[in-house]
């Protein structure tokens, strides 16, 4: 399964908004903004709550506005950052368009379940609303590890105690439901919310989330609108053929309701929703393991929940938050705590003035398993602590894979150690810095770039004889063969210097 269904453009990488300013943290506090607008207008507008309100609006009669209001603001998000560019082309009605993959289309739609019942969750009648959100959370939490699981990703330590945190503040915070009780809609609704997630999540992770902005950029903006329009699309089918209550509603959701002083607010709530979708899909798209991402993500949700309740109390004087949802708090910020242990730790790291100063060496393949990994292990004993710095990158790795076996093996034949090796994807912030690319194939050179055009003065095969081909699933014997040339080319790109390692670019 490919993202790359149908024909494909290649941009060079963009720069970096000032929206996207802040990393993680700036993402997190993103998705934190506009969800805490989001979760008070839902709640305010299902509850009556709203001034000129008498009584409160069912989540079904509410959900076609929202709909619309999620289609039009996707349509915004796209126009107005320019990602619609992102999207790959493919023949349409004899027309040469851009339009999502099949692939995106299938993600469009379990990411239309999400949207959609995300909102309903919130409008039950005669269940805790908050009971509802904690379901949601904890449900997505602990669907994290075994997507990872699944996919082959290493959890690392700091993602395990967040995940612990997060799930100790969704269990405090229960101790203030009033009520749990759980309607039979209300819990088929939190099931197609998970399978949503879960099928997402699973897609996400075949054709995204690479750490190559091009990639996951496409990715956001065909789940985006295929989302959006699903979304639109199952409302308006459901009330056009179904029956009883639940299509009824539906209904009257693209009818008499459209007329109403309500809908406004509801087209508000689906608005709302595609900015938030924004911060949320790029945490998730971050390259490390879901079991780190979705804390994040949920950290920031149950942060933006409070405010909302607080800021609701104020406004309206419902029941405050109770003492569990504050006690949380404490727990999510042990969790951002964990989360933050590798950029605390990089911070309070003395600075290395000489290894920020050497230029660096990339060495690119596929995986970043087999080749690309046995050169940089290479190269590392090669260049000795001399004037340069080495790493690879694969143009298509799953990030935190380790090095295969077979490839340990042909090192250890070498006399070089097992390398603290995990994969990852080539990015633009590596190119950057690299001194010089160098790539196991022609195919390769090129993709690298396809990608990156800037870095044609430094992009070159790795052996100007030919190709270095794919050990992955041949006999020990090739992998030896593989691992032999390597070190001889290697040898002869590093040619001493003035007893300095150079390398030899041309």
């Amino acid at each position: 399964m490919s993202i790359t269904e149908g024909r494909t453009t290649t941009r060079p990488a963009a720069r970096k908004s000032w929206w996207l300013a802040g990393g993680m943290l700036g993402l997190a506090f993103g998705y934190f903004f506009w969800y805490t607008p989001y979760a008070a207008l839902t709640k305010s507008l299902s509850a009556g709550l709203l001034p000129g309100m008498d009584e409160n609006v069912g989540g079904l009669v509410l959900l076609p506005a929202a709909a619309l209001g999620t289609l039009v603001g996707a349509t915004l998000t796209l126009a107005l950052t320019g990602w619609w560019r992102y999207m790959g082309t493919r023949p349409v009605l004899g027309r040469v368009m851009r339009f999502p993959s099949r692939t995106m289309l299938l993600a469009g739609f379990f990411m239309a379940l999400v949207i959609a019942t995300t909102t309903l969750n919130y409008t039950f009648v005669g269940v805790s609303i908050l009971f509802m959100l904690l379901m949601m959370r904890g449900g997505v939490l602990v669907l994290s590890p075994i997507v990872d699981a699944l996919r082959g990703r290493k959890v690392k330590i700091y993602s395990w105690i967040a995940l612990v945190f997060s799930l100790g503040a969704v269990v405090i915070a229960l101790s203030d439901v009033a009520s749990y009780t759980l309607t039979i809609a209300a819990v088929a609704s939190l099931g197609f919310y998970l399978t949503g997630y879960m099928g997402r999540f699973q897609i996400m992770s075949k054709v995204a989330k690479t750490g190559d902005e091009q990639t996951d950029r496409r990715y956001f903006a065909e789940e985006a609108i295929s989302a959006a329009v699903w979304q639109v699309l199952l409302c308006a089918v459901l009330a056009l053929v179904g029956a009883g209550q639940f299509s009824a509603a539906l209904r009257e959701g693209f009818t008499s309701f459209l007329l109403t002083p309500a809908v406004l607010p509801a087209f508000g709530i689906g608005l709302l929703y595609s900015a938030l979708y924004v911060y949320g899909t790029l945490i998730y798209l971050d390259p490390r393991e879901y079991t780190w991402c979705v804390p994040a993500n949920r950290c920031a949700s149950l942060l933006s929940g409070l405010i909302a309740s607080f800021a609701l109390t104020a406004l309206t004087g419902i029941a405050a938050p109770g003492t569990g949802q504050l006690v949380a708090t404490g727990f999510i910020v042990l969790a951002i705590l964990s989360l933050s242990y590798p950029a605390i730790r990089a911070a309070l790291r003395k600075p290395d003035s000489v290894s920020t100063t050497m230029p660096l060496l990339l060495f690119v393949c596929g995986g970043n398993t087999c080749r690309s990994a046995m050169a940089e292990a290479i190269a590392r004993i090669a260049a000795g602590s001399g004037r340069w710095r080495i790493t690879s990158a694969g143009l298509e790795a799953k990030p935190g894979a380790s090095i295969a076996d077979e490839a340990v093996t042909a090192l250890s034949e070498l006399g070089v150690p097992k390398p603290e090796h995990q994969a990852r994807m080539i990015t633009p912030e590596l190119i950057a810095e690299a001194h010089t690319v160098y790539c196991m194939t022609e195919a390769q050179c090129a993709a690298v770039l396809a990608r990156y055009p800037d870095a044609a003065s430094k992009t070159i095969c790795l052996d100007p004889d030919g190709d270095i081909p794919d050990p992955h699933g041949h006999p020990d014997s090739v992998y030896q063969e593989c691992a032999t040339r390597l070190h001889r080319v290697i040898i002869e790109r590093l040619a001493p210097v003035n007893d300095s390692p150079l390398p030899v670019t041309r």
